[in-house]
């Protein structure tokens, strides 16, 4: 199964604390944003998969507008951007926030998940958007 989710991808971000006179209150103000990306996957998931699952993420990031020349060069890719995105946000929680809003959905625990990987890239050959391919294994690899 593969899914695509059009948009910049979107990291999990750690739950946030509130003071509420002698209690400490804890909350999400990430829900927004696994509604949207719940929209958008839904009618890509076609039901939960059973047994050992494979996982594979992949992340396309928009490039800073750094990364390109100006004036007659607007447009072209400077020699010295880099080919890697090493910066904010992390691949583990890029993968993290997808596996978290497809629990459920694409598989019934995220115990099945027994190999996972994630990569993140410069959307050079499109839009940004996060591409998340889902396989069941039947054997050993």
């Amino acid at each position: 199964m593969k899914i695509v989710i059009e948009g910049k991808p979107v990291a999990k971000k750690r739950p946030r604390f509130a003071r509420r006179g002698k209690f400490v209150a804890t909350y999400s103000d990430q829900e927004t944003e696994e509604g949207r990306f719940l929209l958008l996957a839904k009618g890509q998931i076609p039901g939960p998969m059973a047994g050992p699952l494979r996982v594979e993420c992949k992340f396309y990031l928009p490039r800073p507008k750094g990364h390109f020349g100006s004036g007659k060069n607007a447009g072209a890719l400077k020699a010295s951007a880099p080919l890697h995105h090493v910066n904010k946000p992390d691949a583990d929680n890029l993968a993290k926030f997808c596996l978290d809003v497809l629990n459920g959905l694409a598989w019934a625990d995220d115990a099945q998940i027994v190999a996972l990987t994630g990569v993140k890239v410069y959307a050079d050959d499109g839009p940004p958007r996060t591409e998340i391919e889902i396989m069941e294994i039947a054997s050993e690899f």
